[in-house]
C-alpha cells in the first residue's frame, strides 16, 4: 500500500520573530531542528519509513527533510528538489512583521491576504531587499512577484501530478517536506477540501501527516502519524 507522508517544515527565524516569509531563505530555530528530528524518530518508531523524497529549493524544508530523514536512518535515499513546492510568495508583505502590518493596513485587509483564496498580497517591486532575481537557485525560473493560495495551487497539482504521484504509483514510501501553503495546496487535492475551507485548515510544523492510497491510487483519510 504506497504511503504518502507530508511534513511541514520545523519553526523557522522568521516563524519565531512573526515575520511574512514567503519564498525568502530563513533557517531553522534550535526548536525547529528539534521538531524535524522528533519527525524522524517518530518515523522509525512507527516503522514508516520513506523510500522517496522531494521538497522545495528552501533551507528550511530542505533541512528538516534531511534531519527528519537522518534521525529514521533514511539519509540515503533519492530526494529531488524543486521550486514548485516552494512557500506561497507573500510579494509585498515579505519581511514584513504581521502585527505591524495589521496595524498599518487593518486586521481586515491582512486577514484577506493571509487567508482568502484567490487574493494576492501586494505584488513585490523589482529590486526590493527581497528581490530574488540574482538568487542563482531560480535562474531560469519564473520567479513570481506574489502569490495568492490559489496561484499556488496552480503551481503545486501539476508537479504532484507529473513527478510525485508515479513514484508513489510504482509503490515507493514517498516523504514530502514543504511549506504550510504548498502543502496546504496537496490536502485540499487529496481530502478534497473546499476554496472556502481550505483556508481555515492549519498545518502544524514538524508533525508527519500520513495519506495511504489504494491499488487505483485513491487516498484514504489524513491522519498525524503520532496519533496512529
Amino acid at each position: 500500500m504506497p504511503k504518502l507522508i507530508l511534513v511541514r517544515h520545523g519553526q523557522s527565524q522568521w516563524n519565531l520573530e512573526n515575520r511574512f516569509t514567503g519564498w525568502w531563505d530563513v533557517d531553522l530555530t534550535d526548536q525547529g531542528v528539534a521538531e524535524a528530528v522528533a519527525a524522524g524518530a517518530l518515523l522509525k518508531d512507527k516503522d514508516v519509513l520513506p523510500s522517496r523524497a522531494f521538497t522545495s529549493l528552501q533551507t528550511r524544508a530542505i533541512k528538516t527533510l534531511h534531519l527528519a530523514l537522518e534521525a529514521a536512518g533514511r539519509l540515503w535515499i533519492p530526494e529531488t528538489k524543486d521550486w514548485r513546492l516552494n512557500e506561497r510568495h507573500y510579494g509585498g508583505l515579505t519581511g514584513l512583521d504581521k502585527q505591524e502590518t495589521r496595524e498599518k493596513h487593518g486586521d481586515e485587509q491582512v486577514h484577506i491576504w493571509r487567508r482568502s483564496f484567490d487574493v494576492p498580497p501586494p505584488p513585490l517591486e523589482a529590486g526590493s531587499a527581497y528581490d530574488l532575481a540574482s538568487d542563482p537557485r531560480y535562474a531560469g525560473i519564473p520567479i513570481p512577484n506574489t502569490e495568492s493560495l490559489k496561484l499556488t495551487i496552480e503551481r503545486v497539482l501539476p508537479y504532484w501530478e507529473s513527478a510525485i504521484l508515479p513514484v508513489l504509483a510504482s509503490g515507493e514510501t514517498v516523504i514530502i517536506s514543504a511549506h504550510g501553503n504548498s502543502l496546504r495546496a496537496l490536502v485540499k487535492h487529496l481530502s478534497g477540501i473546499s476554496d472556502e475551507d481550505i483556508t481555515g485548515l492549519e498545518i502544524p510544523t514538524g508533525q508527519p501527516i500520513i495519506y495511504e492510497f489504494d491499488d487505483a491510487m485513491v487516498p484514504g483519510e489524513r491522519y498525524y502519524l503520532k496519533d496512529a
